[in-house]
């Protein structure tokens, strides 16, 4: 009987371990934020996978950086996700954006503003477009109106380019899609951009904007989804926009290779990301506790003459608070700092897939500062031997990126010149054939083809259940071109089985085990004459 009651203890034992998972997921507050669209792939899917491995709730609404802003300055959410930090003379007027409670500033993801766009030359979709920053900048600034403008074709000698208006799309909402975008364009392109200004009465000069003005052609959206939504349908043939790259990823669609500083025309993957960021200037020279502590600079990113860089790439901020007040309190804390430390080591391991470029070491440790200030957040494991990110390995230094490191130099047929690669980017997986004047090439070395999946988009075969209509607005049960953009999150490979399923599995296993055996042992271990006198 010692050996069945130790069984029957085990079996409890276990039980209450596999019962205290859970239990102990349940003491996780729930915690809500508010803000970026641009970070949002990222974000949701992150949350997906702390409420199904820790059973965390973490609610997300992509409302667009600059109401998530106002948001945790009003004290109505426990946390903002931002690309730029808070304004004191919000452009468009609005009141100062002040929080009440003490907050930083957290980097959660890097990623490349792309430009995702629908045309097609002869019926078939392009997917190799290429476009320097004036040009892109005269685009969006309506001073270039039509796609065979003589510097577009000038950037594309292998397409001929179609004799159709160019449709911007521009975000209708308050974000930091807009204001990363009206940055560069101020800072690389000023005369372009201050006169544009001045054209939609915009105060000259005219730095960065939330408020992206609305101007001839072009067509206001709000947020990520609204605008890739746009862009992806038949009706948004010829139109061109600027969204996070992971949308155009999710929606199946090309984006731009924008020219940078080494003559190269490059695409916004993790790499060139990760390389461009080597330039980044990250206030780290003043206090922790200061506002603009972990604020970035990206004069040297636009600039950076690494040939494998992408220029507009940056940095996505998560604003947390390191006072209780408003809805936040210190219990709210221990969640928060539980997910930021998942989404700088763990988390991170995901953003290549996403569509983002994963956070280097020094931004992680300066991270980690960050979550030490959180009221209430559970510090013990944070701890830069213990993160499982993929851009340094034990041993590294801060300032190594393995990424970048590793990042492959851009093909010859991306240099500025007669050739152009055919490949597709983004989430356009085809190459586009040779139709210009000038000579191709194909930037994995794969012959020059058009592939089944964009021949049926662009033969406009229906493949999703999901349509958007003319404003960009999603219509359930309608019938959509090929991977319509939805503000969803990514569904990744499993992970594989956890160890907290293995001690599930096993209690369940000791629990049936202490509840068959013990009879059978009884019936075995009783003399037969006292099974007689029972009858």
């Amino acid at each position: 009987m010692p050996a069945i009651r130790a069984l029957a203890v085990l079996a409890v034992v276990f039980a209450s371990v596999t019962s205290t998972v859970p239990a102990q997921a349940a003491s996780y507050d729930p915690i809500t934020g508010t803000g970026s669209t641009w970070s949002q792939n990222a974000l949701d899917q992150w949350r997906k996978n702390v409420a199904s491995n820790y059973g965390m709730t973490v609610n997300y609404s992509g409302v667009g950086s600059s109401a998530g802003r106002r948001d945790f300055a009003a004290g109505s959410v426990d946390f903002a996700v931002t690309e730029i930090p808070f304004q004191t003379a919000p452009e468009d007027g609005s009141a100062p954006e002040t929080p009440t409670r003490g907050y930083a500033y957290m980097p959660i993801v890097a990623g490349g503003s792309s430009f995702m766009y629908n045309l097609k030359i002869g019926g078939v979709r392009v997917s190799n477009l290429r476009l320097s920053g004036p040009v892109i900048t005269k685009i969006f600034t309506g001073v270039i109106t039509k796609w065979n403008d003589p510097a577009i074709q000038a950037d594309n000698p292998g397409l001929a380019m179609p004799d159709k208006g160019i449709v911007p799309v521009v975000r209708s909402d308050g974000s930091g899609s807009s204001a990363q975008f009206t940055l560069w364009m101020s800072k690389q392109h000023p005369d372009l951009w201050n006169a544009f200004c001045a054209s939609v009465g915009r105060k000259v000069p005219c730095g960065l904007t939330s408020q992206y003005p609305t101007f001839g052609n072009a067509k206001a959206q709000s947020g990520s989804s609204g605008v890739a939504g746009y862009v992806s349908q038949d009706y948004g043939e010829g139109a061109i926009t600027y969204v996070e790259y992971s949308y155009a990823l999710e929606a199946g669609f090309p984006v731009v290779k924008v020219l940078n500083a080494a003559g190269y025309y490059v695409e916004p993957t993790a790499n060139s990301v990760a390389v461009a960021l080597l330039q980044a200037q990250i206030k780290t020279d003043v206090p922790v506790t200061s506002p603009d502590y972990l604020t970035q600079i990206l004069d040297g990113v636009y600039n950076n003459p690494d040939p494998r860089t992408y220029p507009l790439s940056s940095y996505s901020y998560m604003v947390v608070p390191t006072q209780v007040g408003g809805v936040f309190t210190a219990k709210k804390g221990t969640t928060l700092g539980a997910f930021a430390n998942y989404m700088l080591c763990e988390g991170q391991q995901q953003a290549a897939d996403l569509g983002y470029s994963p956070l280097p070491m020094n931004l992680v440790l300066a991270g980690f500062d960050q979550i030490k200030r959180v009221p209430g957040a559970d510090t013990s494991g944070v701890d830069i031997n213990k993160c499982n990110n993929p851009t340094f390995k034990p041993g590294d230094s801060p300032s190594n990126n393995q990424l970048a490191l590793t990042a492959a130099q851009p093909q010859d047929c991306d240099k500025v010149g007669a050739n152009q690669c055919t490949t597709g980017t983004a989430g356009s997986v085809a190459d586009t054939p040779i139709s210009g004047s000038g000579a191709g090439g194909s930037a994995d070395g794969a012959a020059d083809a058009v592939g089944a999946a964009d021949a049926a988009a662009a033969a406009g075969a229906p493949v999703t259940a999901a349509s958007y209509d003319e404003n960009g607005a999603l219509i359930s049960g309608g019938t959509a071109v090929a991977g319509a953009a939805v503000a969803s999150p990514f569904t990744l490979a499993d992970t594989g089985w956890s160890a907290q399923q293995s001690i599930m599995l096993f209690a369940g296993i000791l629990l049936v085990a202490a509840s068959v055996l013990p009879p059978v042992f009884w019936r075995r271990l009783t003399p037969r004459g006292a099974k007689a006198a029972t009858k």
